[in-house]
């Protein structure tokens, strides 16, 4: 099975099939470089589109699309960039792959495109954490929890905004190591990821 990650710079889901077996010809692709070593192709994902994926899982950007920031929405409908993150998001949707997974928090393609086929938690798979995370899916089923646990802690601000608190943590980072731990898949959930869309689906 030849598996595309799609705009995945750490290589996590990338490594967890690998390490759970199978025997994937697997690669991410980002235009960052991978933390981890691996088969990593840095660049557009459009220039390996066509090339004869099986599977692919694709975590397209959601700073144009994601309700977090709906308060710059305006602006971003002005200028563009909200167009841009769409036309991306679909190019994913309608790769000419067999199984297509198609992952973003809760944003503006649950009205543009369709409802999410799931919204998954981290903490439906072993994460005291929460993350409403929404996979719209193409032949592949849908994940089963794996590990339920608490939702995790929560903080409230000054203004009264609350947050979950391993996301507000992260703030204590600089920009660039804030976005990647922001933007990393939760272990268990790739784990889950590997194991019922990988081994399973080839069982």
């Amino acid at each position: 099975m030849k598996i595309l990650i799609a705009c995945e710079f750490s290589g996590t889901v990338r490594e967890t099939f690998k390490r759970l077996g199978g025997g994937y010809d697997i690669w991410s692709c980002d235009t960052e470089p991978t933390d981890i070593p691996g088969q990593h192709y840095q660049g557009d994902v459009m220039n390996i589109i066509n090339d004869g994926w099986d599977m692919m899982i694709a975590f397209p950007p959601c700073t144009h699309l994601a309700v977090s920031g709906a308060r710059h929405f305006e602006q971003k409908r002005k200028d563009g960039r909200q167009q841009q993150g769409i036309d991306f998001f679909m190019q994913m949707i309608n790769a000419p792959i067999p199984k297509i997974a198609v992952e973003n928090p809760i944003g503006i393609m649950s009205s543009i495109y369709r409802k999410p086929n799931q919204i998954i938690q981290p903490y439906h798979f072993g994460h005291e954490a929460s993350k409403a995370t929404c996979l719209w899916l193409k032949n592949l089923p849908l994940l089963n929890h794996t590990n339920v646990v608490s939702k995790g802690e929560f903080v409230t601000f000054p203004s009264g905004k609350r947050m979950t608190k391993w996301y507000a943590d992260s703030a204590k980072n600089n920009a660039v190591t804030r976005t990647k731990i922001r933007n990393t898949t939760f272990q268990g959930i790739a784990d889950a990821m590997a194991t019922q869309w990988g081994i399973n689906e080839l069982s």
